[in-house]
């Protein structure tokens, strides 16, 4: 082989290669992460007021009060992603799974000023400031990026029914009953809501933390 041939081979070998390259890059599938709605979402999770919703769902207003003292409104969140479940204190079962997986997520975005936390006690009677502050010293809540709240049950139980459709009714005959689930809920910068997570089980929290790398990459 001469030497005008081989670079011939050599350009033409370099050539398709990269045109293999691009075909790949254009048609491989792009990752997205679906908005969620109250459609749908099991209704068993959703206010009945709200189930029939299927575009334009956005986490409402709130105010609550944190782990120091401090009240803690949406404006805390705007134009962060962030994470968010329901919990309480005394919880004997997924709680704690939970919030060691919540504490590993903390560890994994303590750097991303993108990013936050944050859980509602549904036993808001029980997990007063107090007993939320010794909580989070013992669980390692860094307060600049995981809030910790409480406030009006009626309140928490409304957000979670009508903004983060994650909590379940209980007892028919007491209309604040509420059944947490272990999901946890993944907000975007704009308020929607982008996943649900089992907080138990650590690879879907391990999919969670990329599906936050990915939002908080993808612009």
């Amino acid at each position: 082989m001469n030497i005008r041939i081989k670079k011939s081979y050599i350009f033409f070998s370099l050539v398709f290669i990269l045109i293999f390259i691009g075909i790949y890059h254009f048609t491989k599938p792009q990752k997205t992460l679906p908005v969620y709605n109250p459609r749908d979402v099991n209704p068993e999770l959703v206010d009945s007021t709200i189930q029939h919703l299927g575009y334009n769902h956005k986490i409402g207003s709130f105010s609550f009060t944190n782990q120091n003292g401090k009240t803690i409104t949406e404006k805390e969140y705007e134009g962060k992603v962030y994470v968010a479940d329901f919990f309480f204190t005394t919880c004997p079962t997924i709680c704690p799974k939970m919030t060691n997986n919540m504490v590993w997520l903390q560890e994994n975005i303590k750097d991303n000023p993108k990013v936050k936390l944050l859980s509602f006690s549904v036993t808001p009677d029980i997990d007063s400031v107090a007993v939320l502050k010794k909580y989070a010293l013992e669980k390692g809540v860094r307060d600049d990026k995981w809030n910790l709240v409480t406030g009006n049950k009626k309140d928490i139980y409304y957000l979670a029914r009508k903004s983060f459709l994650v909590v379940k009714t209980g007892k028919p005959e007491e209309l604040y009953d509420m059944v947490h689930t272990e999901n946890f809920v993944l907000v975007d910068e704009k308020g929607r809501i982008r996943g649900f997570y089992d907080g138990t089980n650590k690879q879907e929290v391990e999919n969670l933390l990329a599906d936050i790398s990915f939002l908080t990459d993808v612009k």
